[in-house]
């Protein structure tokens, strides 16, 4: 069983079908789907999403209630080690610094536990919020992936690759 990691504000448990219908929820809501989009069934795509091995998913709980979810892959070639997130949280919570947190505690949870010494994330190029976000934890951006994802709205757009250090994990909470 994976253990629950606790960040200042939230906690992150291990996500289980009983999580689909909230989480569902969250990825239907517009905010969400315009970054995170899916099938028409988003609940089938999300109990997919959560059987899926090459991924650990867990559930962001804030105050007993689930908001989101955070995930992480490794790429486990010696010569290239390194793991990546992604997240999506309910619009609902935003802006009470649980974002940061949740990703904050999965690095340090992925550079102490794990042995990893970077990690990647690969917002939207315009998806300011979460690259301030993933800002206050450190991360940097390294280069625009140009027509990366294909957006809701059918074209392709630009994707912003970032990366995080060890060394340079920030605690969103000490940031001007």
């Amino acid at each position: 069983m994976s253990k629950i990691l606790h960040g200042a504000s939230v906690t992150l448990r291990p996500a289980t079908d009983a999580d689909v219908p909230v989480l569902a929820a969250v990825r239907a809501k517009p905010e969400v789907y315009r970054w995170w989009r899916g099938d028409a069934d988003l609940a089938a795509e999300v109990a997919r999403d959560l059987a899926d091995p090459e991924t650990e998913k867990r559930v962001i709980e804030h105050e007993g209630q689930a908001v989101g979810m955070i995930q992480w892959h490794a790429e486990q070639d010696p010569d290239y080690r390194h793991a990546g997130i992604d997240i999506f949280l309910d619009p609902s919570v935003r802006g009470r610094g649980l974002g940061p947190d949740a990703v904050h505690t999965v690095a340090r949870h992925l550079f102490d536990d794990h042995g990893h010494h970077r990690l990647t994330i690969d917002p939207a190029a315009a998806n300011a919020a979460a690259i301030r976000c993933y800002e206050k934890v450190g991360f940097r951006p390294v280069g625009i992936m140009r027509q990366y994802e294909r957006g809701t709205d059918g074209p392709w757009h630009d994707g912003l690759l970032m990366d995080l250090l060890a060394a340079e994990l920030t605690d969103p909470d000490s940031r001007p």
